[in-house]
């Protein structure tokens, strides 16, 4: 385990915080083991809550420091990005709710993290944007996350700007769930982990699952995939307790 990625199992919550204060950025090591983490995370917890020691969330993806220049070729290059990929999907997929919460400026790979996750409380101070126009990068890494979280006018507006905007646009934009201000954000946080684990674990999993899923089917498949689940998760021995 990196001493940049922490990690603590704590009752039915795994705790994973970032821990790079030097720049408060992601390399693409932390990304591979925070995604290789929520892979198993539904074995041991209920929920993930994610954060960062500060005073940024993220300020972007870094190279890990032993990568050394990007390959000139570009199917070998491609391979590099992949941790970064795939952490937006293992976040999606992860079966239980991935929690985050935004503290200082939130950018390019925070931002994509902060809309990937199932709730994303900030706070009034946090401010987000997409920067890499303005380091001459096309964005796609993080458009790969946010195309389906996002309306196309606000993703299109935030790359080519690359200015940033407030906790409040960033709600507006879909980019997270709530606002909390600075003084209340550590009681809001506790309040909804608390809300959250008083659900049953069958419905816990059972909303990211359908959720998850559903959008990328038909109507009569969304519907249908709704039923199975309904009776699924309704009847299951732990809903009756």
């Amino acid at each position: 385990m990196s001493n940049h990625l922490l990690l603590n199992q704590n009752g039915r919550v795994f705790e994973a915080t970032f821990n790079r204060p030097d720049d408060n950025a992601c390399s693409d090591s932390m990304a591979a083991e925070f995604s290789a983490k929520l892979a198993s995370a539904h074995e041991t917890s209920d929920m993930v809550l994610l954060r960062s020691c500060g005073p940024d969330f993220c300020t972007g993806r870094a190279r890990n420091p032993d990568a050394g220049p990007p390959h000139p070729e570009a199917y070998t290059r491609r391979d590099e990005y992949d941790s970064i990929f795939y952490c937006y999907n293992a976040i999606k997929n992860c079966k239980i709710p991935v929690v985050a919460v935004i503290e200082g400026r939130c950018m390019g790979f925070g931002t994509a993290v902060a809309a990937v996750c199932d709730v994303t409380i900030a706070a009034k101070s946090a401010k987000f944007n997409i920067p890499e126009m303005d380091h001459n990068v096309m964005p796609t890494m993080v458009m790969s996350a946010i195309y389906d979280r996002m309306n196309r006018n606000a993703i299109l507006w935030m790359t080519y700007t690359a200015k940033f905007i407030s906790a409040e646009q960033a709600m507006a934009y879909g980019i997270i769930s709530t606002v909390a201000e600075d003084k209340d954000l550590e009681a809001e946080v506790k309040e909804f982990c608390d809300i959250l684990l008083s659900r049953k674990r069958p419905a816990i999993l059972g909303l990211k699952e359908y959720l998850t899923s559903a959008p990328r089917m038909d109507d009569q498949g969304a519907l249908d995939y709704a039923r199975a689940i309904h009776s699924m998760v309704n009847t299951a021995a732990a809903m009756k307790k």
